[in-house]
This record gives structure tokens, sequence and C-alpha cells, in this order.
């Protein structure tokens, strides 16, 4: 059995609204084999894996797994099973997948998994093969170091506690979460213009002066003291001998800790004599070079939570302790305490395992105890100066007792030092009576507090405190949410996507757009090439001048990585037609539909669907409850039309050349197709499709049609706004049309437009992805020649797959079956040396069609010194007409506000 593919899908994709592995696995010999044929096999599997039986499989009830290997399943999916529980032992619960044999491929199995961790995910593949593979052949398995190298990838890629916390209470909230580093540290929260950051409990919120100030312990004990604020004396110093002066002045019990520590670490409390200053002082130095000698205030350590202006949780701390039991020493009472399996390396879990380090043992030795000593029974014995939750001290919750004071002191101390998320130790020794009745004093202000032991005490009420951080970064009603429109379908995309995003800036709107083009913010190029994936999604969301987001989907981004987005709120699909099938598993047209579908399930507000594609009028089964549907047409007797306009729906519709928004016994109408300059006056059927879905989207933004009409009449194909779709150009007198077309239905589309201008000759250079299958490259081949009057077929450099001259051949192939022997057509393979050969055939007053056009620059290099002048859409279109608004404007408002 062995991996041969393996993808990680970040976003929604065809199997799940959530991230999810993708593997292919090749059985080999073990195809067909059940794992109850298998001796030993299932109590080999349960012996390794005992949370094997809370897994559900298809009987739905815990056990349900087991019942299954017992009466027999594949070992693809046990492979499936055994990976999502290795996942779940080191890290949070991951339950779903599924394993389906893959049709045409024999042995191989598609095995889907979710993921919280993408690097454990993907590592416990592997080791979930192995364990398999072992489990079958009967050998030994070290499951210990597999969990070892799992925990290690979920501690170094996966989020802490606190990070944790913060980012499940923004998700609870709908707020979108987006990782930005690979070490589970930095995400930010919500989109665009919207966003906030986080670091832990940092924020972007947070300003960095205040954070250099809480890591100033001393300047911090400054500030709170001119304030009124209780702190405890002492001072600063660098050397040894200052420190026994400062020790002497201080009088009493003092504690010694590193002007900039943090987490308890080279803190000594409780000393009092010469040498315990020696050794205390050496002990912060490792940390830093200044030291802080200060009175040690007697009585418990508490953490307040001061989030903005308010106490959010209060736990009071206690050192890590054992209590004797007259039998065992020291060290097995901590291997005990170790062993509660709360407790884990760092800040992974809700507690932390208790170091015997040198600061364990100096504790120990001023209670004359060692390692090896053995308590009385009863007898506590702390292991550690301080109460950090870091050096394995626990947690119990006081808030609700805290007195009022102190409480306001607190949020007094972190506004003071200017944080907005801070962790403030107050030591007294009774929390609900005021600090100046009994000496209590505050130490620390510390910025970007863990609050791991607020939300998970070891005693207590657990405390929101991520809830309430995230409450405080977004008002209620914000979800950080700005609007996004997904644009999918098979031809047509870029064109909507970019009228649709010029609308939006035309109505002031910051826009940042995602097409096959590149990147665009705010209509300036920030990224070029094939932007129409899950990356190109990422830069435009995390973009801090986006106001709304227009993100041309593709379907190999849906395939390779998924959708870019955990939802959207308009999603629009154009159309299903034959293009890239044979590739990815996707055979047939169903298929191709499904991997759109994609798209219109992530949609929450609406959905735009072709009502005259009935691969997209079936895709109205997967839209979200809640979400409207709204068609667009070129037909307005379409039937599905008319029972969509019955049940009360709306529709963007074509009537007599003029495009209207629709409803049951209403209607307004926006534009005439002839005013619209990228229709070509209406002469482009495949662009006023486009121009429909744009309308329909924009209203489902709740734009106003006329605001609508007046922008999308100043949309046109030119070079510089919408490049190499339906470009035109005069070279001698010979009108150039570039476009992008490149499967059956682009060039049809193209082609009908071209013939609806009646220029004399259509010549055409065309060509198709090497990729494409022979039926979809000999139907273009048809296409070409029943719409040409002269054809010179070419090559894309890239040779995906065949060789040199074959794809023309193929192409060739499929114009002699069309028929139309009188039309001369030939491969000239070089894409410049082929658009020379045409225009030198080409007369003026003559069309050339540019179709699979690339670069613009081979139209300029093949011209060999020739004037290209770019034309406007208008030549070929009348005047544009703009209507009067039919209706009042806000009638048929749509689904959510831009």
């Amino acid at each position: 059995m062995k991996i041969i593919e393996c993808r990680v899908l970040r976003g929604p994709n065809l199997h799940a609204r959530k991230p999810c592995l993708e593997a292919v696995l090749d059985l080999e010999e073990l195809d067909e084999v059940d794992s109850n044929t298998l001796p030993g096999f299932v109590e080999r599997l349960v012996d390794w894996l005992p949370g094997l039986h809370q897994h559900h499989c298809s009987p739905g009830h815990a056990g349900g797994f087991i019942e299954r290997l017992h009466e027999g399943t594949w070992l693809g999916h046990v492979t499936e099973h055994v990976q999502l529980e290795l996942q779940s032992m080191v890290g949070p619960e991951v339950r779903f997948g599924r394993t389906r044999m893959i049709p045409g491929r024999p042995r191989c199995y598609r095995v889907v998994c979710a993921y919280k961790i993408e690097a454990v995910a993907v590592r416990a593949l592997h080791h979930a093969v192995a364990l398999v593979q072992a489990a079958v052949d009967g050998r030994a398995f070290d499951l210990e170091a597999a969990q070892s190298e799992l925990r290690r990838l979920a501690s170094r890629h996966g989020p802490g506690p606190s990070t944790s916390a913060v980012i499940e209470a923004a998700a609870g909230r709908g707020i979108p979460v987006l990782p930005l580093s690979d070490d589970g540290a930095l995400y930010q929260l919500g989109w665009g213009a919207l966003q906030r950051r986080i670091d832990a409990t940092l924020t972007s919120e947070t300003r960095q002066v205040s954070v250099d100030i809480a890591c100033d312990k001393e300047q911090t004990k400054q500030l709170l003291a001119i304030a009124g604020i209780p702190v405890p004396r002492g001072r600063t110093v660098d050397t040894l001998e200052a420190a026994l002066e400062a020790a002497r002045e201080i009088g009493g019990t003092v504690t010694l800790k590193p002007l900039g520590g943090n987490q308890g670490k080279g803190v000594s409390t409780q000393v009092s004599t010469p040498e315990q200053v020696a050794v205390a002082f050496e002990r912060a130095q490792h940390y830093d070079g200044d030291v802080i000698v200060e009175q040690t205030v007697s009585g418990y350590d508490h953490r307040v939570l001061v989030v903005g202006r308010r106490v959010v949780a209060v736990a009071r701390r206690r050192p890590p302790t054992v209590v004797g039991d007259g039998r065992a020493n020291i060290r097995e009472l901590v291997d005990r305490l170790n062993a509660d399996p709360r407790r884990g390396e760092g800040h992974d879990s809700a507690l932390t395992l208790v170091p015997l380090d040198d600061s364990a043992r100096d504790t120990l030795a001023t209670q004359g105890l060692t390692l090896d000593s053995v308590p009385p029974a009863g007898t506590e014995v702390r292991l550690r100066g301080n109460a950090n939750l870091s050096t394995g001290g626990v947690a119990e919750d006081v808030t609700d007792i805290v007195h009022p004071s102190t409480a306001a002191l607190c949020v007094r101390a972190a506004r003071r030092i200017g944080l907005d998320v801070a962790g403030i130790d107050v030591v007294c020794e009774d929390i609900t009576r005021p600090l100046d009745e009994q000496g209590g004093a505050l130490i620390e202000v510390n910025a970007a507090p863990g609050i791991r032991m607020h939300e998970w005490p070891y005693r207590g009420e657990p405390r929101a405190a991520g809830r309430a951080i995230v409450d405080s970064l977004f008002a209620p009603h914000e979800d950080g949410r700005i609007p996004l429109v997904a644009v999918t379908g098979t031809n047509g995309k870029t064109t909507t996507v970019l009228a649709i995003d010029h609308v939006l800036r035309a109505t002031g709107r910051r826009t940042g757009c995602a097409t096959t083009e590149g990147v665009f913010i705010d209509g300036q190029p920030i990224m070029a090439g094939d932007c129409s994936g899950y990356w190109s999604a990422q830069a435009v969301l995390t973009d801090p001048d986006v106001e709304a987001a227009v993100l041309e989907t593709a379907r190999g981004g849906i395939l390779k990585r998924g959708l870019g987005f955990d939802r959207c709120d308009v999603a629009v699909v154009l159309n299903i037609a034959a293009d890239h099938l044979g590739q990815d598993g996707i055979d047939t047209l169903e298929d191709l539909a499904r991997v759109k579908s994609v798209v219109a399930d992530a949609a929450t507000g609406a959905v735009v669907l072709n009502a005259d594609d009935p691969h997209c009028v079936a895709m109205t089964e997967t839209v979200r409850p809640g979400a409207e549907i709204l068609y667009f047409s070129m037909d307005p007797h379409n039937l599905v039309l008319a029972r969509h306009l019955r049940g009360d729906g709306r529709a963007v519709v074509l009537r007599q050349g003029v495009i209207w928004l629709q409803g049951r016994g209403w209607g307004h109408p926006v534009i005439e197709t002839a005013g619209l300059p990228f229709t070509f006056g209406g002469k482009a059927p495949h662009n006023v499709a486009n121009a429909l879905a744009a309308v329909a989207a924009l209203v489902a933004l709740r734009l106003h049609p006329d605001d609508i009409a007046r922008a999308l009449a100043r949309f046109s194909c030119s070079a510089e706004s919408n490049p190499l779709r339906m470009n035109v150009f005069e070279v001698r007198g010979v009108r150039v049309v570039v476009d992008y077309a490149h499967n059956p239905a682009a060039f049809e589309a193209l082609l009908e437009t071209v013939r609806l201008w009646r220029a004399p000759r259509v010549v055409g250079v065309v060509s198709a992805p090497g990729d494409r299958r022979d039926a979809e490259l000999e139907e273009v081949g048809g296409i070409c020649a029943r719409h040409l009057d002269e054809m010179v077929v070419f090559e894309l450099d890239e040779d995906r797959g065949r060789r040199r001259g074959e794809t023309a051949e193929v192409i060739l192939r499929g114009a002699e079956g069309a028929g139309a022997d009188h039309q001369p057509r030939e491969a000239v393979l070089p894409v410049r040396e082929a658009l020379a050969r045409a225009l030198q055939r080409c007369r003026p007053g003559d069309v050339l069609v540019y179709g699979c056009a690339v670069e613009l620059d081979d139209l300029y290099a093949a011209a060999a010194g020739s004037q290209v002048e770019e034309l406007p859409p208008t030549v070929f279109s009348e005047p544009a007409a703009l209507l009067p608004p039919a209706v009042p404007r806000g009638q048929g408002a749509g689904a959510m506000a831009l």
C-alpha cells in the first residue's frame, strides 16, 4: 500500500465545507482484501489505537467502525480512520472522513480526512499507512515514536491554548479566521478593511510602546506608583553587591526577578539571607543583566485579566505542590503529579508538567528537603517559589469574589500602561477585601497574558476570556466580513468579475479583484498571472485597503486547494461547458458541474444562476437555506424563469435588447445592451449573458439598477481593462479580434459574434491547450471550419503532454470532419509566424480572429512594424442609451447590504 497523490484542501471543497486532506492510495496487493480475512489484524489495530472504539462510521454510533472491521471493510477505509485517530491523539478531535474507489483506476482509492493542523494531517497519513501495513503483516509498530513526532508538529504548527481560545471564539461569532504564519501564532480575524490581527493575546489594537513599558518592570512600577496604585518597594540593580545592598535596605524577605522576564523565568521569592540573594541574583541574570530586587508582598498570587475597560477573569494561582504519603519520595510524587492527563509540555495543555530543575531543588532546600526525601503522610511540599502556570502551577477561578476596588485598580493599571489586553499580577491575603486594608499590591502588568488558566481553570468556573478579546475587537453586530462575490463557470468569468469590480469602484468602494490575468487592488495590478485560486483569494482578503472583493474562482483552484474563503455573499455560476474534462478525475459535464457547485454552496446571501443552462439550474439543490436564487436568462420565455418568477423569485432577463430586473408582477428596465460597450452594441451574445450575470450579482448586493447602469455603460473590453477578452485592433485596414477562447463553447460564442459583424471575410488564427481531449480539440476544429473563411492553426509553447505538432493535427482533423473543403487551412506552429501569415492574406475590411491568445505582444511582433491601433468596441455598436427608472429607488432590494 502506498500514497501516490496528496492534496491539502484549505477551504470548502468537493467533499466538505471544512479543510480536508485528500489522498490517493494504491492498495497494491491488498486491493479487495477485507479486514475480517486477516488473522489478528483487528485485534492488533484496536490494541494500538483503543480510541477507534469511539468512531461511529456508517452505523452512526460509538463502536460502529469496530463493527465494520469485524464485518469486513477494505483497507483504504481503515487507513482513513487510523489517520483521523492519530490526529485526534495529539490535538483537537477530528472525525470527518470518507473513502471511495476511483473509477477507471484499479486498486486506487480516494481518502479524504478533515484536519485541524495541516502539518499533523499530512504526516499522520504516512504513519497511518505504515501502521495499517504493520497490522496486516503482524509486525511491531512504534506508535510512541509516531505520536511523539506528531506532537512536535502540533506544537510547532498549531495554535497554542490562548490563540485557540481566541480563534474559536471568533469562529463562533461567524468571523472568518485566516492563518498568516506556519507556526500557528499569527492570525487574521475578518477580511480586508475590517480585519484585526492577533498573536496569542496580542492584538492589532495593542500598542508597541505599551508592550515595551510592560516588559520593563521598573518603568511599569514607576508609572503605577505615580498613579497611586500600590506596588512593592524595590529597585533595579546589575551587580551582586548592589543586589545585597538593595535587599538590606528593603529589609525582610525580598523577591528577585529579571527586569525583562516573563512566565516566571528567573524569579525567586522569599529570599532573606545573603547566600539566597546570591543564588537568586545569578538565576535572574541568566535571563536579563538587569535584576529587580523588591519587597516580597505576603499573600496569594492572583492573575487579573483586563480586556478593554473591564475585568474579565481573576484566578488565584498556586505553586505546584505534592502531598506526602509516607512511602514515596518527592521525585516519585512529582511523577504521579505529572501523570495527570491535563498536564503536557509547554503551553499546549490545560496544565504544564512540573520541571525538576535547579529552581525546584532550591525551593525544596528552603524546606530542608531533596528530591529523594520521603515526606510524612499529609505533608504538603512546595515545588516552586512562584505560581506561574508555565512552571507547573495551578489556577482556581475567583472572578466572582474579587473586591470592586481591586478590579478598578487593575483596570486603571492596564489603561495607565496603555494595554488593551493585560494580565495584572496581584498579591494579597484575601481577594475579597480592598488591597489597602491588607498591604496587598500590584506586582506586574503583563502584555500578551496567557488565558488558559481562565479558560480551563484547575478549579472553579471557566471564563470565556477568548470571547472577551474578540468582543473587544468587534462590535456585537460586526462579523468582520466585507462583501464578497465569487464568480465561476466555464467561460466568461474574467469579464464578469471585471464588470462587477468596475461598477463597485465606480460607486465608491475600494475593491480587491482576482482573475486569470492577475490580482488588482482598487484597480491597480499587484500580481500578474493566473490568479483564480486559493492564494489569490487570500491576497485580496488579507489586504487592509479592500472594502469589497470580487473573486474569479476556477475549477483548478477548487480541486487543488479548495476555496480561498469559508463563504461568500454572492456566488455566480455562468455556464457549464466542456473544458479540462479527463483531468483530475473530472470526466463528464456532471462532474464539472459538481466542482462549480462548491461555489454555489458557499453563498449565504444569493446565488446567481444561468437559467439557460440545465447544469446551472440543477445547482438549486445545493443552495444553502436562506440564500436567494437569482436567475439570469437570454430567453424571456424560459420555462425555468417563468416558474421562478411565479414563485416570487427575482431574475435579470434580456427582452428585445434591454436588460430587465424582474419579479412577480413588476419589472425595472436597467439598460439597453446597445449602451454596453463590452457587448459591442449587443452584438456579442456571450458578453450580453455576462452583463446579465453581473447585473444580477450587483442587485444582490443592493445596488440600485440606475447606479449599475451608469457604471456598466463605462466598462469596455479594452486591452487595459480586460486584456485578451474581445480586444479589437486595426492593422493595415484589417480588424483583428484578440480573445482568450480556448474551448469549444468559447470559440462558438466568439465566432458567432464576429459573424454578426458581417465582414467580407473572417480569417482565424486558432489553437487550444494540448492537455484537452481529442474530442474537444476536434470540436474546436469543426467550429472554426464552419465559421471561418480561412484558418491557420498554431500551437502554444507548452506541449502539455503532446508531441510538437500533434495538437494542430487533431484540430485540423476536426476541421476536415466538419466539411467546408473549400476552406484554406494549414498549420503554422509558432504563433507569431501564424499571425504574420494570416495578416498577409487579409484584405482591408476583413476580420482576423486570434483565438486562444496568450500575449498581446504576439500581435505587435507579427505586424512587422505596421501600426497597431486599438479600436473602441463602439466601432461595431450603436450609440449608448440609458433607460429612465421605472420603479422607485429601493424596490426589490436584495439579500444583503454592501
